[in-house]
C-alpha cells in the first residue's frame, strides 16, 4: 500500500483557510497512488487550546471535509480535530480517519499534554483504534503519545503501521526524531509520524515528518521548516518477515509488567 504523509503550514484558527490548502495537497498525493493520507494534528485550527470556542460538533464541518476529501479521491484520509462532547465535558482531540465509503473510525487522544495545558481543555480519551487499509492494519496516535512506549508495546502485534500526526514543537524536534526511530525498532513496525511547519500560537514548527521501516529504517523524511510530502510503500510482509526473524515481541511479559 502507498501512504502520504502532508507536512504543512497551518493558518491559526482559519477551518476555511486550511482546508483550501489541503485540499490542494490531498488531490497531490492521491495522483501519486497513495491509498492512505495523514494530515497534521488538529489540522483545521492548528494546536489551539480555545477549545470551547474552535470546538466543532461530531460531525461538523472538519468531519465533513475528510469525508468529501476521502470519497472524491477514493482514499482513507486522518487528522485530528477539537470536537465537541456533552454538556459541560471538555471536547475531545479527535482523531478521524474517512474511508471512500463514507465511514468514519475515531480516536480521542489518550494522553493531552500536561506541560502545555491540554488536559485543562481536552479530555482524555480511553481506547485506541487501529483499523485495516488494503489489508495493512494500521494505529492512529496522536503526538504526545509517541512518548508512552507502553501503548505501542500493548497495540505493536495488531498493527503494520503506527501513524502518529502532531503539532510538535521546534525545540523537540530531536525527541520527535528520536522516539519515531525508537518506535519502529521497538515494534519492528513501519512508523509514519506526521508534523506540521511554519508558526501558530507562539510556537515554531520544523516538521521532521518521516516514515520509518519496521526495525529503524528511514524511506522518506521531509525538508525542515517547509511544506512537503512524505511518500512511501507499506508491505504487511515485511513486517512479518522482521518479527519472525527477530522474535523480540514474543518475549514480552506484559503479565508481569503489570504488577511492578
Amino acid at each position: 500500500m502507498k501512504i502520504a504523509g502532508i507536512q504543512t503550514d497551518l493558518a491559526w484558527e482559519d477551518p476555511e483557510r486550511n482546508f483550501r490548502n489541503l485540499a490542494r495537497s490531498i488531490e497531490q498525493a492521491a495522483l501519486a497512488g497513495a491509498q492512505f493520507i495523514a494530515l497534521p494534528e488538529t489540522f483545521p485550527t492548528g494546536f489551539s487550546l480555545d477549545s470551547s470556542r474552535i470546538a466543532e460538533e461530531d460531525g461538523g464541518p472538519a468531519h465533513r471535509f475528510l469525508q468529501d476529501q476521502a470519497r472524491s479521491h477514493g482514499v482513507a484520509l486522518c487528522g485530528s480535530v477539537a470536537t465537541k462532547r456533552g454538556a459541560g465535558e471538555k471536547p475531545y482531540n479527535l482523531g478521524v480517519v474517512a474511508f471512500p465509503d463514507g465511514k468514519i473510525e475515531r480516536y480521542a487522544k489518550i494522553h493531552p499534554f500536561t506541560f502545555g495545558g491540554e488536559p485543562e481543555h481536552y479530555s482524555r480519551g480511553d481506547r485506541t483504534l487501529t483499523f485495516c487499509v488494503a489489508g495493512v492494519r494500521v494505529t492512529l496516535l496522536i503526538c504526545y503519545d509517541l512518548r508512552f512506549g507502553e501503548i505501542f508495546a500493548a497495540l505493536a502485534k495488531r498493527t503494520d503501521l503506527f501513524c502518529v500526526i502532531a503539532n510538535w514543537p521546534e525545540q523537540r524536534r530531536d525527541h520527535w526524531r528520536t522516539l519515531l526511530k525508537a518506535r519502529s525498532i521497538e515494534c519492528l513496525a513501519y512508523v509514519l509520524g506526521v508534523n506540521r511547519v511554519g508558526t501558530g500560537g507562539q510556537l515554531s514548527y520544523m516538521g521532521d515528518s518521516a516514515l520509518w521501516a519496521p526495525g529503524g529504517h528511514l524511506i522518506h523524511e521531509g525538508r525542515p521548516g517547509i511544506a512537503d510530502m512524505i511518500v512511501g510503500e507499506i508491505d504487511p510482509e515485511r513486517v512479518a518477515t522482521a518479527r519472525q526473524a527477530f522474535p523480540v515481541l514474543d518475549d514480552r511479559r506484559p503479565d508481569l509488567y503489570r504488577g511492578l
